[in-house]
């Protein structure tokens, strides 16, 4: 009898420890979400930045480390600009020697000009000499017909006249000179200032190349790492940091083609994270991929390897992030969850839920 009850006792306990293991099994099991919904696994990721060096260099000083937050437009990073500033200024200097040059080449033009004015005026002294002669050879030749004045004046007459042509032309060579000596003057003027713009843009060359040499961020974030040390010489496009971009925020998870058909850009998701399952974050998605591809290896169960699976990106809202900067982080693994009908309301465990606010700056 003993023995009986004994063995009825071990099973009574048996059916117990088994009926409760199956209820803590289920109410371990996930709730299940019905036709109207559906999820994906993935990570949380950001848009990473590589702060680099447009031009090879020195690096002077890095005034940021790993895990500070900057806000867009702080220097993070100063580059060596001793050898640049050295070329600016004898960059200045040429241009200061140019415009000396422009100036000379205005007077010069002046001074040819006033030069050209005094060979008209002795061109147009020496054609009245010549009218003058020419009317006093006219006047010997009548004297000389009716026989008032000698040969002999009228020669002289005629020798003058044609002293005073070659006058006219030398005068005329003369303005001619002084003309080319102009357009001489004004090829020098054009010169000078094409130099002068030469340099100006050298100058603004190497401004960029200074500006340049101060590295900042381009958006708010947070610094990842230091890729390189003060003191360290880089070629250009050498990085120095690393910036995640903490506005830019979004989880990439896969869908099956029958769900993904359903999907919109807009449309509402919902984020758990496994370090943070009690709360859930909204996005929205912003991508959804036009081909599909085999299921990646994130995906665990083989049956689900054997379909097409499209993929998603959710964004989360910038205003939200800058809410909880200091609480964002990425590489996070954990769930997405979409609703395929509107109509349809989140479940209780869906609902959003998120931490108190925090400051935007740390």
């Amino acid at each position: 009898m003993d023995k009986l009850a004994t063995k009825w006792l071990w099973w009574i306990v048996c059916i117990t420890l088994a009926v409760g293991a199956f209820f803590i099994w289920r109410h371990m099991q996930p709730e299940t979400l019905g036709g109207n919904f559906s999820s994906g696994n993935g990570r949380i990721e950001a848009v990473e930045i590589d702060i680099a060096t447009r031009n090879s260099g020195r690096i002077k000083e890095i005034l940021v480390n790993e895990g500070d937050f900057v806000n867009a437009d702080q220097i993070l990073a100063r580059m060596d600009t001793q050898q640049l500033e050295a070329q600016r200024r004898e960059a200045e200097a040429q241009l200061q020697q140019a415009r000396y040059a422009v100036e000379t080449a205005k007077s010069q033009i002046d001074q040819r000009m006033s030069e050209k004015e005094a060979a008209l005026a002795v061109l147009g002294q020496r054609k009245a000499e010549l009218e003058a002669l020419r009317k006093r050879m006219d006047r010997s030749e009548i004297l000389s017909r009716k026989g008032s004045s000698s040969v002999q004046d009228l020669d002289d007459s005629r020798a003058r006249f044609l002293s005073g042509q070659s006058a006219v032309s030398a005068a005329r060579a003369q303005v001619s000179a002084a003309e080319a000596t102009i357009i001489t003057a004004k090829s020098q003027l054009l010169g000078s200032q094409s130099m002068v713009t030469a340099v100006q843009a050298t100058i603004e060359r190497l401004q960029a190349d200074l500006d340049d040499c101060i590295l900042k961020a381009p958006c708010s974030g947070r610094i990842q790492y230091r890729v390189a040390q003060p003191g360290e010489v880089l070629a250009s496009g050498g990085k120095v940091l690393n910036l995640v971009n903490l506005e830019d925020v979004y989880m990439t998870f896969f869908l099956p083609t029958n769900v993904a058909g359903q999907l919109s850009l807009g449309s509402e998701v919902h984020l758990v994270l496994d370090a943070a399952p009690q709360y859930v974050i909204p996005a929205s998605i912003s991508y959804v991929a036009d081909v599909a591809q085999f299921t990646p290896k994130t995906v665990e169960t083989a049956s689900e390897r054997q379909k097409l699976m499209f993929r998603v990106k959710a964004k989360i809202d910038p205003e939200l992030l800058k809410s909880h900067i200091t609480r964002v982080k990425t590489g996070l693994p954990g769930m997405a969850y979409v609703r395929l009908s509107q109509r349809v309301a989140w479940p209780a465990r869906l609902q959003v839920k998120l931490p108190e606010p925090t400051t935007s700056q740390p």
